[in-house]
């Protein structure tokens, strides 16, 4: 029966509350009817019927499945409208890290990232490089895990490596399927387990109409967007998460358990077919050209669209190109956000003050008078250093511009001249440490000024505000004012006298109730057991950032034998280079740092490379060899022969071509076999892969 006469006869029944003989047929008919009108909303932008008839069809499915409860089925349109608050959000592990991207502010660093791909892949100047061109949406990155075709966990980004447990709030969202392919048959295989990463996002309309019904509520309105999808999708109440107008655009694939894409472009085209919805804005280019020529027209429209976008993420299209070009730091070689240009204002410049780094640099800050930027009402601006300051002519009482630097952080760009008054006054940098009174230095090739005071209180409390941070060992409940309050009383001296805090001198301190001391306290006890590169980072050694600090911990087992190395071998570190080896070695040779390390160890603070850190090294003939495993394996998953082959420091594609070193195959392999043969790639079948990797396991 066609979808429309299905449609029309379930709501004829829904409106004449007509009760089935078979209630399970009925509530299985609702369900699919209701699963392909949502594909019809979402994904191909073609509504067959009013809002009203959907929300009729849909009251009495939730009718259906009260009256009787036997057909009730966690993947049912109706959990949509959630469920009770939780207690809080489960902490969990992406299989593969949801890394984040570079970022390119012009055409001209858009062509260098181009360059870069095409000398990394080898190719000559006649050779083509495709990349997909998308939309950069301005929501919350999501990964949905689906197992059997059954959504079974969505989880935030977090830091890249560990997001949180959003599921009951992510099966709120109308427009992410619960179950696929959404509706009828996609005409492709579903994998057996497949994670689908995409971005939560707010419409405009949406948005204005939600702060109006706020604002009428009597409660806080919501700055912008972006704040409402992240609010949103963050509450522990999902009924609130279900009332708030969240939208979907599944964008990429995490890890794939059977057949997938060979390339973006595909991957688009195979998620749309199995009823997710796909930004339609998207593009396949060859040239410079194409991106920016893509990059401009939507720089152009991008308020013409319903929803925020700030930027465009280019990627190269090919995912074996992808995985030739690999990863530096925290980012894929293989793909770009160009950022358009920030959106900027113009506000007075009150007043310059300076702030005390954790390392001492003196950071001049504006004080300006209180300006909206996209969304954000700006107050305080970053204005880098003397030398800024000094070569823009930036005065006290000037009117300036003010960016936010890609979209996030606010700076002062410079003065417009024609608007000052005479009364403008310009900025000199003090030459006295604000916090201690000691004399400011400006160090020799530096155009920052710092305080070199080993006692001085701004910097320490700075580097336990820093220490206890969530990228760093992550103690809950402990902030800033929190390290101020705790530095005046005297209980935290040094960074290890916070594992020594007495509870009963922390529960006679003003704001300190009993539970509150004891939840710090237990935060503080968790902290003993974070990984070696948060402790390093944590430190504050001037260069070393949290990439950083995850390269260097794969040089030592463990901290003390860290500052044994001497520069070269950290330069050496793939991702260091010799100023941060330099930063590292003369940090390590101060006595009261080791002292400090020493302490860090006594008190109980795991100061060695945990077994998760420790660099997975290759064996035999898989070290550095492409590998694509396909067909059915006897002994092992498609997943688990992929994982054995990255543990002996192997590389896994998904499509096969003259670079691909070995095809896996097992029962019935398909086309990439033939690949293989025509290709003349060595092809291993399951003993011989095992053999290869060195283990000997009977089918």
């Amino acid at each position: 029966m066609p979808l429309i006469d299905e449609t029309r006869a379930l709501l004829q029944a829904a409106a004449e509350q007509i009760v089935p003989l078979d209630p399970s047929e009925a509530v299985s008919s609702l369900r699919r009817v209701l699963d392909a009108l949502a594909n019809r909303y979402y994904v191909d932008d073609d509504p067959l019927v009013p809002d009203a008839e959907y929300d009729s069809l849909l009251a009495w499915l939730r009718t259906l499945e009260m009256r009787f409860p036997e057909t009730r089925s966690d993947d049912s349109p109706t959990v949509r409208v959630g469920g009770p608050p939780r207690p809080g959000f489960e902490k969990v592990r992406h299989v593969e890290p949801m890394l984040s991207l570079g970022n390119a502010f012009s055409t001209a660093e858009l062509a260098a990232w181009v360059d870069r791909c095409r000398k990394g892949l080898g190719l000559e100047e006649h050779d083509p490089l495709d990349v997909t061109c998308e939309l950069k949406i301005d929501g919350v990155a999501i990964a949905l895990t689906y197992e059997g075709g059954r959504l079974t966990r969505a989880a935030t980004r977090g830091d890249g490596t560990t997001g949180e447990n959003v599921t009951d709030n992510v099966r709120t969202i109308r427009s992410v399927p619960l179950r696929i392919p959404r509706s009828g048959e996609a005409g492709i295989a579903v994998p057996t387990r497949l994670e689908v990463r995409g971005e939560v996002y707010m419409l405009r309309s949406r948005f204005d109409a939600l702060n109006e019904r706020l604002a009428a509520a009597g409660e806080k309105t919501i700055a912008n967007p972006r704040n409402g999808a992240a609010g949103s999708l963050r509450q522990l109440d999902p009924r609130i998460t279900a009332s708030r107008p969240l939208s979907f655009f599944a964008y990429s694939l995490g890890p794939v358990e059977g057949e997938r894409p060979a390339s973006q472009a595909e991957a688009l085209r195979w998620l749309r077919a199995l009823g997710f919805p796909v930004n339609p804005v998207t593009r396949l280019v060859s040239g410079i050209e194409g991106m920016n020529e893509f990059c401009e027209q939507w720089g152009a429209r991008r308020d013409t669209l319903d929803y925020e976008i700030d930027g465009v993420v280019v990627k190269v299209d090919d995912f074996e190109r992808q995985a030739r070009l690999g990863f530096v730091s925290n980012a894929p070689r293989w793909a770009v956000a160009y950022k358009f240009p920030a959106r900027e204002a113009t506000t007075v410049l009150e007043d310059i003050v300076v702030n005390v780094g954790r390392t001492g640099v003196i950071k001049p800050e504006a004080v300006l008078r209180p300006v909206p930027i996209s969304g954000v009402t700006v107050s305080q601006a970053t204005l880098h250093n003397e030398d800024y300051i000094r070569s823009r002519d930036i005065r006290v009482g000037d009117t300036v511009v003010v960016k936010r630097a890609g979209d996030v952080i606010p700076a002062v760009i410079g003065p417009v001249p024609e608007a000052r008054t005479g009364a403008e006054r310009p900025w000199v940098m003090p030459t006295h440490c604000p916090s201690c009174g000691h004399p400011l230095e400006r160090l020799e090739g530096e155009a920052d000024t710092y305080c070199v005071a080993s006692d001085c209180p701004a910097q320490f409390v700075r580097l336990v505000e820093h220490f206890v941070s969530r990228d760093a060992m992550d103690i809950e409940g402990f902030g800033s004012r929190l390290a101020a309050q705790l530095a005046a009383e005297g209980l935290v001296r040094s960074v290890p006298d916070i594992y020594r805090l007495d509870p009963d001198r922390l529960t006679s301190l003003e704001g300190f109730a009993g539970r509150k001391a004891e939840n710090l306290l237990s935060a503080i006890e968790a902290s003993r057991h974070r990984t070696l590169s948060r402790l390093l980072f944590g430190l504050g050694i001037r260069h070393v950032g949290k990439t950083t600090a995850e390269a260097l911990v794969r040089a030592a087992s463990s901290l003390p034998q860290l500052l044994e190395l001497d520069e070269e071998r950290l330069a050496s570190v793939d991702g260091v280079g010799p100023v941060i080896a330099r930063s590292v070695f003369e940090w390590g040779r101060h006595p009261e740092n080791r002292l400090l390390v020493a302490e860090l160890g006594a008190v109980g603070v795991n100061v060695h490379r945990l077994p998760e850190e420790t660099p997975v090294e290759g064996s035999g003939r898989a070290t550095g060899r492409t590998f694509v495993v396909t067909g059915t394996l006897a002994t092992m998953s498609r997943g688990e022969a992929e994982a054995r082959i990255k543990a002996a420091g192997g590389r896994v594609s998904s499509s096969v071509s003259a670079r691909t070193d070995f095809v896996v195959a097992g029962e019935s392999p398909g086309s990439k076999l033939d690949k293989a043969r025509e290709l003349g790639v060595d092809v291993l079948d399951e003993t011989g892969f095992l053999s290869l990797l060195g283990e000997v396991r009977t089918p």
